[in-house]
């Protein structure tokens, strides 16, 4: 590593922990529950910043680095939608108030940054050492963007949690919230609260998706500082765009197949590396159409809306011949392969 790149190393991360250390000691230094209007400020404010550090990259380490670091972004942030969804079954499970979700999501969220962290540094190990690792890493994608679109959702049991078991093991829970605290003094031994119960519930789930959306992010770029920064703005906006969405989630019903074809996508990518490299310009447009067209047609079917007729996606509904579904991957399809035979230098079918 070049003495350029160990600074820009240095530099980022500590603006990251400056980035934290304000907006709890500053901004959310009283617990309170996170309103729409808050919620949406921040979202800007977390992807203006996102945006303003591609162009850093743009001026330091030109236009092509920039448009994985956007790719990357987008794939990660667009992949976070469902850490959401899971976020929301926890916290009503727990029945965690409102005024204390942002603070588990704060911990959470930081911890999040440490396991993708080491998980990157791993990857990017793996892959430079042995090459055959990126058809791993793409056929699992490929095998996680299958499941995602032919399995239904699977009902998260956070009783279930190993994580939770061996808490339970190694000290007492207490039976109620304690404020913002995350243990507490009983008869004179700690106790976790249900606060701290939810904080590893959360840990635990967001190292499953880290498995997903990590391999993801190398399938756009192998440069560990472009694949770890564009995790890092995605996961910092993560917590407002949950206060943002979490009571309109049921609308972006179709979101999930989108990203599992924006998974897929990424999967064969990496598979075809060493025939056909994509260009970035290629996957850019692909993953940003796909996850618009998915949105989009959540929001024009509207589908389990009152007073509509609910459209619910799964496997024997396809069998059975859902129309709306098949519309909608047939318009996916036709943009990808639009967007595939216009590209410049791509070989076409019979071409020697």
């Amino acid at each position: 590593m070049t003495s350029d790149r160990l600074l820009l190393w240095v530099v980022f991360n500590i603006f990251v922990l400056g980035v934290l250390a304000v907006d709890l000691g500053v901004f959310h230094r009283k617990a309170h529950a996170v309103t729409v209007r808050e919620a949406t400020t921040w979202c800007f404010v977390w992807v203006a910043l996102g945006l303003l550090f591609n162009i850093g990259v743009y001026i330091w380490l030109g236009s092509e680095k920039a448009l994985e670091f956007f790719t990357g972004y987008l794939i990660e942030y667009s992949l976070s939608v469902d850490n959401i969804f899971v976020f929301i079954i926890i916290f009503s499970y727990f029945a965690v108030p409102s005024a204390h979700q942002y603070r588990v999501l704060f911990w959470g969220i930081l911890g999040a940054l440490v396991m993708r962290g080491a998980f990157i540094a791993t990857g990017a190990l793996l892959l430079e050492k042995f090459h055959w690792v990126i058809y791993v890493f793409g056929a699992f994608l490929v095998f996680t963007g299958s499941k995602m679109l032919i399995k239904e959702e699977t009902t998260l049991r956070p009783e279930d949690n190993p994580v939770i078991k061996l808490l339970a093991r190694l000290m007492p829970v207490s039976s109620q919230y304690e404020g913002q605290r995350f243990f507490v003094k009983q008869n004179r031994r700690w106790a976790a609260t249900p606060l701290f119960v939810v904080l590893l519930v959360v840990e635990s789930t967001d190292l499953i998706f880290a498995v997903d959306s990590v391999p993801a992010i190398f399938a756009v770029s192998l440069d560990p500082f472009v694949v770890y920064t564009s995790n890092v703005f995605a996961i910092l906006g993560l917590r407002s765009l949950y206060f943002l969405l979490a009571g309109v989630m049921n609308l972006f019903v179709y979101l999930r197949y989108g990203l599992g074809v924006v998974l897929g996508f990424v999967g064969f990518k990496m598979l075809l590396v060493d025939i056909y490299k994509i260009p970035i310009g290629l996957s850019l447009a692909v993953v940003a159409g796909t996850l618009i067209l998915s949105i989009v047609a959540s929001l024009l079917l509207k589908p389990n809306m009152p007073g509509s007729v609910g459209i619910r996606f799964s496997f024997s509904t396809l069998l059975a011949g859902s129309n709306t579904f098949w519309l909608w991957f047939a318009i996916i399809c036709a943009v990808i392969v639009a967007v595939v035979f216009v590209q410049p230098g791509f070989p076409s079918i019979g071409s020697k």
